[in-house]
């Protein structure tokens, strides 16, 4: 009972962002909404952010599906070692990114530069689920239409791309929805999208009613892409019949298109990290010791693998129950409550952390700009990166086992820590990982949300920045890095294993 009391709890909470922007919608009234909404000003930030999804959108589905192609299933040499740098972008935070770009050129603004900025950051979120479908496909079918004459290109186009509908499109999604949220990447480079109007609104004037209406509007463009990617993965088969043929897929030759094929993974490998990295090398020794003798870099470090570790346990922790519920007894309330926790991640965390200051300060005051409340607003955005580990570890774990140590005498609580807890250990670790990756990385939220003293490493390099001292920003960018490669290998590790025939 107790379980399921915590995960209605927790989806309840979930409704929490949904809840705010319709409720303060209704409460500000048809008459002042509307001339919030319809104003040139909201016109061009739609504009501006459709243009960046629709352009950024497919040259990382184009690049992922090309790059996971080239080192799945061609002789392209270092196809290793680049199926394990092309993940790699993922550690590094698409502010850090911008920075690094906006450093080695300083002219950088608008559309196109978000595009080029946004698309090496999130290419990897395509990259990886391709990569890890290229490695499950049969084989044999790719093999029949060649025999039938159908030649590479077209078994390419007509067999391998159709079957990589599912993860090219929710990688897609993440994306898009990545696009949406993104807040100090764009601010950077002065490029307005609804995020940064909806930051500088309420950082500028506090004006709520402003800020619900653009909320409002991201909140639409959120769901508009999520019934987009629904409608997109039709009604198609993906899965084979059969365990199908237990042998690697044959690596084609590139011939003279070898050279080619290598030069397009090492430039997506040197803009996406070199560039960002040798400009974080350049601010440090431009910066010298004096960047690091701050004890500031220090406490940054400390606070923001504190608020990671905390928040990362809290979230697999209250990620449990729904999990439990989800695989050992499935209904209708299990999927729903399940459902609205997905549909809550997707939000910008700017609209979470709206909620969450409207209603801390009307309602319970004494959270408002506390460690609980920057908690609750991670717990909420992350919740089900640790949702999908955990369902996974649970569904390996047969309810025989522990009931068969109930049998021999042990105590429920026993039993479960004793047999079940031990399986799902893995599973629960990486959820954490992924959890943690998310709290170092996250900016906007925090900046909002965080109580007045609070340093994290992507506050203090925020703050360093905007006073435009990027030798200062420097430390914070590499340590926000150091922290996130370990866990982005153990994501590619996990998704080879996963995948592994």
């Amino acid at each position: 009972m107790a379980i399921v009391l915590i995960a209605v709890a927790v989806s309840l909470l979930g409704l929490l962002p949904l809840g705010y922007v319709v409720v303060t919608a209704a409460l500000t009234g048809w008459t002042e909404l509307s001339g919030l909404v319809f104003r040139p000003r909201v016109g061009e930030l739609l504009v501006n952010t459709i243009g960046l999804v629709v352009v950024t959108v497919p040259i990382c589905a184009v690049v992922g599906v090309l790059a996971a192609w080239l080192v799945e299933r061609t002789t392209i040499p270092g196809a290793r070692v680049f199926a394990v740098l092309l993940a790699a972008p993922l550690a590094v935070p698409a502010f850090v990114n911008s920075y690094g770009w906006v450093s080695a050129i300083p002219s950088l603004n608008g559309l196109w530069s978000g595009v080029l900025i946004a698309s090496l950051s999130y290419f990897p979120l395509v990259y990886l689920p391709c990569a890890a479908a290229l490695r499950r496909l049969d084989f044999t079918v790719e093999e029949a239409a060649a025999s039938l004459g159908t030649g590479p290109w077209r078994v390419f186009f007509r067999v391998v791309l159709p079957q990589l509908r599912l993860p090219l499109l929710g990688g897609s999604l993440l994306v898009g929805l990545h696009l949406l949220a993104e807040y100090g990447a764009f601010a950077m480079i002065r490029f307005d999208t609804f995020t940064t109007a909806i930051v500088d609104q309420y950082r500028s004037t506090f004006n709520g009613p402003a800020a619900t209406a653009l909320a409002g509007v991201l909140v639409l463009c959120c769901l508009f892409l999520l019934v987009g990617e629904s409608a997109g993965r039709g009604r198609a088969r993906y899965a084979r019949i059969g365990s199908g043929v237990a042998r690697a897929a044959r690596r084609r030759p590139l011939g003279a298109l070898t050279p080619l094929g290598w030069a397009f993974l090492a430039g997506v490998f040197v803009l996406s990290i070199g560039v960002p990295f040798w400009s974080v090398l350049r601010w440090i020794v431009a910066g010298g010791a004096a960047a690091w003798a701050d004890g500031v870099v220090v406490s940054a470090l400390a606070q923001t693998v504190l608020y990671g570790a905390i928040g990362a346990a809290v979230t697999c922790g209250l990620a449990f129950p729904i999990a439990f519920l989800a695989i050992r007894f499935p209904s209708r309330m299990a999927r729903a409550l399940e459902s609205i926790n997905y549909v809550t991640s997707s939000l910008p965390g700017i609209v979470t952390a709206l909620a969450l200051v409207t209603v801390s300060i009307r309602l319970v005051q004494p959270l408002y700009q506390t460690a609980v409340l920057v908690i609750v607003a991670y717990l909420l955005m992350f919740l089900p990166r640790a949702l999908v580990n955990l369902r996974a570890g649970l569904a390996q774990v047969p309810p025989g086992l522990e009931e068969a140590a109930r049998s021999l005498g042990r105590p429920p609580a026993a039993a479960f820590l004793g047999v079940t807890a031990r399986f799902i250990a893995p599973s629960a670790l990486a959820g954490a990982a992924l959890v943690f990756l998310g709290i170092v990385n996250e900016l906007t939220a925090t900046l909002l949300l965080a109580p007045n003293g609070t340093r994290t490493l992507a506050i203090q390099f925020w703050s360093q920045v905007n006073d435009i001292n990027y030798a200062g920003a420097a430390p914070y960018a590499l340590l926000m890095i150091a922290l996130s490669l370990p866990v982005t290998y153990l994501l590619f590790a996990k998704s080879r294993l996963v995948s592994a025939p």
